[in-house]
């Protein structure tokens, strides 16, 4: 008899046999598989840690004990385990269940959370509400999956160690990057080190041998050297323990009674804040993901049996054909370095990186420190190309202003999935980009409407001398629409796409193209509404708005984009200090967070299809004739 369908809460989870545990694994694990075959999400890493998972929950009592994720995208197998199996068939659909941790759909996720090394910095804030409230339940951050390369995690973990804080991290090493296992001694030293009695035991010998008459303290530091000595060849902990953290491990991450058992030990160490190394192999369980988990760490629905796509049209991305362009730069001129942190294949480095691996740079998880670098790169006389999400651009904000923009230097950065994204959600939607782009001095933001244009605004910024941003959407966008007048992309220059005598629409990106879309349903209703594609979003075409001012033109903006501080915003301003004709109307996102869902769903929840445009703007020229009567 299945034992899944029969958990209905973590406290089931305490209730099995070590035998029924493994049942457990293995019907967990087959429906992570069938579900994103279908759903698509993170595969590769939820199947490596279905077994700690379990140990989570047979050792801690959540939603008592706090249990955070680093990065959200190791969720699935709590998500089960937590009274969601139901919900679980509805996985990244619209209105159905998120990919990542969910405040609003259980009290088992604490925080809404899609962005890496969070989760000890979040920790250690509840342990300390914990701890000034006098409560006593266990905190525990589980991180992973490079989360160590962001530099947020050690400063939350020597701010942990200075304050002796109780604190349980839990660091599921998936590729054996921290350290290795060493033969038999470590084995034994690993037991030894995850015994609180052995622990206590420990101090108990050292404070008796330091009151030994003059031998005592020069007897102690020989043994503490020791023990030093021993750890360095065993475990590799000395970084943590630097830090002000007890290191226990590694252990095996698929093993659930040993992991059951360290946790419970775990638990009765409240003097210090504890580090447990586990190892476990991305997508464990399924042969595909095991030898190739990259490609099985994100998925769009597949086949099972042999891993393909279910759907195998295939397009040029945005991220590819920027990613193209740059190698044929680099062919071009020396000086053009390409920059990632950890998202090579995601952002279209992949084969910049096979071509010239020597002016290639993965810095890992670590946004921050990817900017600062470019910008020393670019003091150095390269020109740095720093390939990343929009919404992992975020992180780096202060580095874009105060090291790149301040300093005025040649960086670009390439920030790819702009505007909605789709399934992932609200914790990945770049809807922020041009709102915490546009006010930065000396910055130049383009935003190009298809792939074609994509590649000319990314060799455009070759001659630039100052910072800039290339924007662009998930999705390849093919080219659709060329300037009225032949006019060639240029810097600070609008390309007008469709004539109009009664309204012009000012898009931009992905946008332009439902504008195109909207206005031929327009003409269709007797309505000549142009489309003029503002790909350069700073600088702006003043000339092109000076003749729309001079026109008295009716003007619309389209954006795919948060409102507050967008494009629309400083068309408005511009009109106000320039006296002219303010917008009609300004159409964008509202000020809020958007879920998840198809990009088709949330476009249309958002009122930004073709045809909610031309019936807006159709009800908006109706409204103003009827003004213009009266």
């Amino acid at each position: 008899m299945a034992i899944l369908p029969h958990i209905q809460g973590p406290e089931d989870v305490k209730r099995l046999s070590t035998a029924q545990l493994d049942e457990l694994a293995g019907e967990i694990r087959q429906t992570i598989i069938d579900t994103v075959s279908r759903q698509g999400g993170h595969l590769a890493s939820n199947l490596g840690d279905v077994e700690l998972t379990i140990a989570l929950h047979r050792a801690f009592s959540s939603p008592t004990d706090k249990l955070v994720f680093d990065v959200g995208h190791q969720i699935y197998a709590h998500k089960l385990l937590t009274g969601r199996q139901e919900q679980f068939k509805t996985l990244r659909s619209y209105h159905g269940m998120s990919g990542f941790p969910c405040h609003a759909e259980s009290e088992h996720d604490l925080f809404d959370t899609g962005h890496s090394s969070t989760s000890i910095s979040m920790a250690l804030g509840l342990a300390r509400a914990r701890d000034l409230q006098h409560e006593n339940y266990h905190v525990v951050a589980i991180v992973g999956d490079g989360a160590l390369t962001g530099g947020m995690c050690y400063e939350a973990m020597n701010d942990a160690g200075n304050g002796h804080t109780r604190l349980i991290v839990i660091l599921n090493d998936n590729e054996m990057s921290i350290s290795k296992n060493v033969g038999a001694l470590s084995d034994y030293f690993k037991h030894l080190r995850a015994s609180a009695s052995w622990y206590g035991g420990k101090k108990r010998i050292r404070d008796q041998v330091m009151g030994i008459p003059l031998i005592g303290k020069p007897l102690a530091h020989l043994m503490e050297n020791a023990k030093n000595m021993v750890k360095s060849i065993t475990t590799g902990g000395e970084m943590f323990e630097a830090l002000g953290f007890r290191y226990l491990g590694p252990f095996d991450g698929h093993n659930i009674e040993e992991m059951t058992h360290v946790f419970e030990e775990a638990k009765l160490v409240s003097d210090t804040p504890l580090l447990i190394h586990i190892i476990t192999k991305k997508g464990h369980g399924y042969d595909l993901a095991e030898r190739q988990p990259e490609k099985f760490h994100g998925v769009a629905p597949f086949r099972v049996e042999n891993g393909m796509k279910r759907n195998q049209v295939q397009k040029e991305s945005a991220a590819q054909a920027a990613g193209k362009e740059l190698i044929a730069m680099a062919a071009e001129d020396a000086r053009v370095v390409a920059v990632t942190a950890a998202m090579a294949a995601g952002t279209g480095l992949s084969e910049f990186a096979s071509n010239y691996p020597e002016r290639f740079f993965d810095v890992g998880i670590a946004e921050q420190h990817a900017v600062s670098m470019s910008s020393g790169m670019a003091r150095g006389g390269y020109r740095p190309y720093f390939a990343v999400y929009s919404t992992f651009l975020q992180r780096a904000y202060d580095q874009i202003v105060h090291d790149v923009c301040l300093q005025n230097l040649p960086v670009c950065i390439l920030s790819d999935h702009v505007g909605l994204v789709g399934d992932d959600g609200k914790t990945h939607h770049g809807v922020l980009s041009v709102p915490m782009l546009m006010s930065i001095p000396n910055l130049t933001l383009l935003a190009p409407r298809d792939t074609r244009q994509i590649r000319q605004a990314v060799r455009a910024t070759l001659q630039l001398e100052g910072p800039c941003v290339v924007q662009y959407p998930k999705e390849g966008i093919e080219p659709y629409a060329e300037s009225t007048d032949g006019q060639a992309f240029a810097i600070g220059r609008w390309q007008t796409l469709v004539s109009g005598s009664e309204a012009v629409i000012l898009s931009y990106g992905r946008m332009s193209l439902h504008a195109v879309k909207a206005a031929a349903i327009l003409v269709e209703r007797g309505l000549a509404v142009g489309v003029i594609d503002c790909c350069s979003l700073k600088p702006m075409d003043m000339d092109c708005l000076h003749t729309l001012f001079k026109q008295n033109t009716k003007l619309i903006t389209l954006e795919e984009g948060e409102m507050i501080g967008g494009f629309g915003s400083e068309i408005a301003r511009i009109c106000v200090e320039e006296h002219a004709q303010m917008p009609i109307q300004i159409i964008g996102l509202e000020n809020r967070f958007i879920t998840h869902g198809s990009v088709s769903e949330l476009l249309h929840e958002c009122g930004l299809m073709p045809e909610q445009i031309a019936e807006r703007i159709e009800s908006l020229l109706k409204h103003e004739e009827r003004n213009h009567v009266r």
